[in-house]
């Protein structure tokens, strides 16, 4: 079988990413389903208020943690989950909200998705394939990397499915414009 290779797809790949960037741009400046993703606290002074004395650096935390699978089993792990607060936290380093870089590595990501989408439709189809054939495996990759992974974190870490819903859309609606772009765009 002949496949196509990525040097011929360089035009779906460029289109692609530009498309699905700015589709993303809009949808998430418009009034849309992203409004009231993330609700404010409870007294939300209070609790920075509460939080600031310990400089929590940035990363990712869950509290309580138990340190082992043994501690984790024990009535005093039991009494801080019953009793509360239990979170997963992600702390932000304090400053100026940086979009500038939030930006460039959000393009740089769109562009690996419509990469990925090109290997996976270039490897299985020749140039001059038909447009559904090019969307369906197209579209198919580029849903995988964008909407796959939000699933695991409702799972395990509790993450709103509300923003795993609205997310899983978001990432239909970028793999429908990377699919349409690769089939409109195809070598023949």
């Amino acid at each position: 079988m002949t496949t196509t290779s990525l040097l011929a797809l360089w035009l779906p790949i460029v289109v692609a990413t530009v498309i699905v960037f700015i589709a993303s741009s809009i949808i998430h400046m418009a009034p849309l389903w992203h409004r009231n993703a993330y609700p404010p606290v409870p007294d939300e002074d209070g609790v920075r208020g509460a939080l600031k004395p310990f400089r929590i650096p940035p990363g990712d935390y869950m509290l309580p943690r138990a340190r082992s699978g043994a501690e984790m089993r024990t009535p005093e792990f039991t009494k801080k989950m019953e009793e509360g607060p239990v979170l997963v936290l992600t702390s932000i380093a304090p400053g100026p909200v940086s979009m500038g870089r939030s930006l460039m590595l959000w393009f740089l990501y769109v562009l690996a998705v419509s990469f990925v989408s090109a290997y996976v439709a270039g490897r299985a189809l020749p140039p001059g394939a038909h447009y559904l054939d090019v969307f369906r495996f197209a579209g198919t990759a580029a849903f995988l990397a964008y909407a796959g992974a939000l699933w695991q974190m409702s799972i395990w870490f509790h993450r709103a499915w509300r923003s795993t819903f609205t997310g899983t859309l978001d990432g239909l609606i970028y793999a429908l414009l990377t699919a349409g772009t690769f089939g409109w765009l195809w070598p023949k």
